[in-house]
């Protein structure tokens, strides 16, 4: 029974640590990841901000192609490097919902 616990942890412990290893993989000087998202996915930035404290700040990035339908989230931080977060197929825009009247803040 301790032998298959201990087991579990291990196998559990190496797979926690696993996705920051594979983030590191998907990281880069923003400007080659830039390149690469617009000369091989026709992609171009079409949204973003800032999260974080005063301490930490990063750019949000959302980058798509009308074209190709595919979009790629990034984090950007203040040093200049880009990590991709998500990426996807079947992009689309949506416009912005009109509040009634009595909803405006």
């Amino acid at each position: 029974m301790f032998k298959r616990l201990t087991i579990a942890g291990l196998l559990f412990g190496m797979l926690a640590a696993a996705p920051p290893a594979a983030a590191r993989e998907n990281c880069g000087v923003r400007e080659t990841v830039v390149a690469k998202l617009q000369n091989s996915y026709s992609e171009s930035l079409v949204a973003g901000g800032l999260q974080g404290n005063k301490n930490v700040q990063t750019m949000v990035e959302v980058w798509a192609s009308e074209k190709t339908g595919t979009f790629t989230m990034l984090l950007t931080s203040a040093e200049g490097v880009s990590c991709v977060v998500a990426v996807g197929t079947n992009f689309f825009t949506q416009p912005p919902v009109e509040l009634a009247e009595g909803l405006k803040g």
